[in-house]
């Protein structure tokens, strides 16, 4: 297949799960913001196949994986190790990116310790902020400009509704 056809393809399968990664930074509920997170992810994997990102399609699957765990509170301390290093290992296995391709093994590592650290919500957007902003590194370098612009968005979505969730404290 063309690879301009496959950058289109996996572009708008990427602007689906960005709907997805939205909703999860919008809602202030832990349990449906993990069960966004799932689809989203579950829904990158399939589009890293067309971007050729052999590291994106094993950490979406292990991402999703592990939020469907976090989902249904069964993340234990032995599932997140468990998740970090299968993600450490098989992440730098299909690695054929070099730099670009250690960045969903970073993102995965960082989401998966947030995952069973954090527990409050303000927390756990604030780690989904940080993980939005290395993922848009990672997406602009393999040309997935429909998520890139997506987590951008979302970065932004999450800093105003953390800013919301922490002015209606006060």
């Amino acid at each position: 297949m063309d690879l301009a056809i496959n950058i289109i393809i996996g572009n708008i399968i990427s602007l689906i799960a960005g709907i997805f990664i939205i909703l999860s930074m919008w809602v202030n509920d832990e349990k449906q913001a993990y069960r966004y997170q799932f689809w989203n992810a579950f829904i990158l994997m399939i589009s890293s196949v067309f971007f050729f990102s052999w590291t994106g399609v094993t950490t979406m699957a292990i991402a999703a994986s592990r939020n469907a765990m976090v989902y249904r509170d069964k993340l234990t301390f032995k599932w997140t190790v468990f998740f970090i290093i299968i993600s450490i290992v098989l992440g730098l296995l299909v690695n054929t990116m070099g730099f670009v391709g250690i960045l969903p093994i970073i993102a995965i590592v960082q989401i998966t310790l947030c995952n069973y650290y954090l527990k409050s919500i303000k927390t756990i957007k604030t780690s989904f902020i940080v993980n939005s902003a290395i993922y848009i590194i990672y997406f602009l370098a393999i040309l997935d400009i429909s998520s890139a612009t997506i987590e951008s968005v979302t970065a932004l979505i999450g800093l105003v509704s953390l800013a919301r969730l922490i002015m209606s404290e006060k």
